[in-house]
């Protein structure tokens, strides 16, 4: 594959991971913030949705793209851009795998309180959800500095 093609691939797979992943915190978050355990229920399932569909494609398409372009420009892996970039892409990745494990369970508890019709959802859902909560700021601030790594390469 050439280079301008990967790089369309490896820009609009950036775009699918940071735009569904913070499209659907914002959702997330703020529907949270209602209480409405029905709206919740519907949200949660449709965030987990998204980030299989859409988020997962993009995490692996990201490295591999972005190392076929590395080996097409004939960067080495220790340049120093690269390697905080991926240093940080990893950082994002520990924080997103424990988000998608919180992720299922909210959805699990908001759908079986949905279906009893409850109007609360039990201190375990609220716990994982402020941890879900904290993982995301520093997975969307590594990422907004890989942007930055990539579009501007400092040396």
């Amino acid at each position: 594959m050439e280079y301008l093609t990967t790089k369309w691939l490896h820009i609009l797979s950036a775009t699918f991971m940071f735009g569904t992943g913070f499209g659907t915190a914002f959702y997330m978050f703020f529907t949270n913030r209602s209480g409405n355990v029905q709206a919740i229920a519907v949200v949660t399932r449709w965030v987990a949705r998204a980030d299989w569909w859409f988020t997962t494609p993009s995490v692996i398409i990201q490295p591999l793209s972005g190392l076929w372009m590395m080996h097409l420009a004939g960067y080495p892996l220790n340049t120093h851009w690269i390697a905080m970039s991926l240093w940080l892409y990893g950082l994002a990745g520990a924080c997103w795998l424990p988000v998608v494990w919180l992720q299922l369970r909210m959805r699990d508890m908001a759908q079986d309180a949905a279906a009893r019709n409850d109007t609360t959802l039990p201190a375990r859902y609220w716990r994982y959800e402020r941890w879900w909560t904290l993982l995301g700021f520093p997975a969307f601030g590594a990422l907004i500095v890989v942007y930055w790594l990539m579009v501007n390469k400092p040396v």
